[in-house]
């Protein structure tokens, strides 16, 4: 499995130091069991992914597996789709949910 964390993930991150190991753990879980944890978001989210790590607050990522077989690959446009493998997951943002909705 590859891991990719946008520059947005790693800065809302060191925002939130004060939660890191709950958000590592949650992290870790969705390596592990990603269509399990995450629940898909529509409309202009389409294609994305959303886990709750505490009430209100979430981390939004993207499973490229999921994405290309959905076709939302063609929605999402992400830059480095191409030299992405189907089992590479992208940590997009983490944050409150109106903030980490609103970046998208």
């Amino acid at each position: 499995m590859e891991v990719l964390f946008s520059d947005a993930f790693k800065k809302s991150l060191g925002k939130y130091s004060s939660i890191k190991k709950i958000i590592k753990k949650k992290v870790d879980m969705i390596i592990e069991h990603p269509i399990t944890l995450g629940e898909p978001l529509k409309g202009n989210l389409r294609g994305y992914y959303s886990c709750p790590v505490k009430r209100n607050f979430l981390i939004i990522f993207l499973y490229c597996k999921v994405c290309r077989k959905k076709g939302d690959d063609e929605i999402v446009l992400c830059k480095d789709c191409e030299s992405c493998t189907d089992d590479t997951i992208k940590f997009v943002d983490i944050g409150p949910h109106d903030q980490a909705y609103g970046k998208k």
